[in-house]
């Protein structure tokens, strides 16, 4: 009889130690996810140095209207493939961060001084949003050969654009205000490689350094608002 209680015991004993180990258990992993909720948004923060994610191009005050600029070439391979990470941080902007881009002169000779103007005028006429995917699909994607801006002047015409409306544009003097200021900026800001891209005038982004879009949209807005 002494030994019945003595199993009975035992196997008591047995449960609720393997009960006590069961809700340990769980209170640790409880604990554990606990732990990586509070933990994750300090873990999926990056931390920018200079030298390896930008470069301080100036020491000049922070201007009043917050920007970042992409200098771009539709001829150029890397600006196209970074067209979709462009695309998505210009949807996640915050609304006082402004964007800007600017086309380049240096690539293609006389066609890369055609694709400046298109793009003035796919700026002045609001229609860069339709023309822009066009033009680097054509460049890329269908490898078409632009003999020069008449040839440009048709993809405009395809997608919408009246000729006389493209025509008028291109002469104006606002495209050839927005041409020059173009040139003008990136001779100023020594651009020789594109994509670049310029936070307030200050901060060059390492391109090399940028690991995903997130990455980029963090990195663009920690530059704009650093002092």
């Amino acid at each position: 009889m002494f030994d019945t209680v003595k199993l009975m015991l035992n196997k008591q004993c047995s449960v609720m130690l393997a009960q006590i180990f069961k809700e340990f258990t769980t209170m640790k992993k409880l604990a554990l996810l606990l732990l990586t909720i509070i933990l994750s948004p300090l873990a999926s923060a990056t931390e920018f140095s200079e030298g390896t994610h930008y470069k301080v191009i100036s020491k000049a005050a922070v201007p009043a209207q917050l920007e970042i600029t992409e200098y771009f070439s539709f001829l150029c391979g890397h600006c196209f493939k970074f067209e979709p990470l462009v695309k998505d941080l210009k949807s996640k902007l915050p609304v006082n961060i402004k964007f800007n881009k600017s086309h380049v002169e240096f690539l293609g000779g006389p066609l890369g001084q055609d694709l400046s103007r298109a793009y003035a005028v796919a700026s002045l006429l609001n229609v860069e949003d339709t023309i822009n995917p066009i033009i680097f699909n054509a460049v890329h994607i269908e490898r078409q050969q632009f003999s020069g801006l008449q040839d440009i002047r048709q993809i405009f015409i395809d997608n919408g654009v009246e000729a006389n409306k493209f025509d008028s544009a291109a002469r104006s003097f606002i495209a050839n205000g927005r041409v020059s200021k173009m040139a003008h900026n990136a001779q100023k800001l020594s651009i020789n490689a594109v994509p670049t891209f310029i936070v307030n005038g200050k901060y060059k982004i390492i391109t090399t350094s940028i690991s995903s879009s997130e990455n980029f949209q963090e990195l663009v807005k920690y530059l704009a608002n650093k002092k």
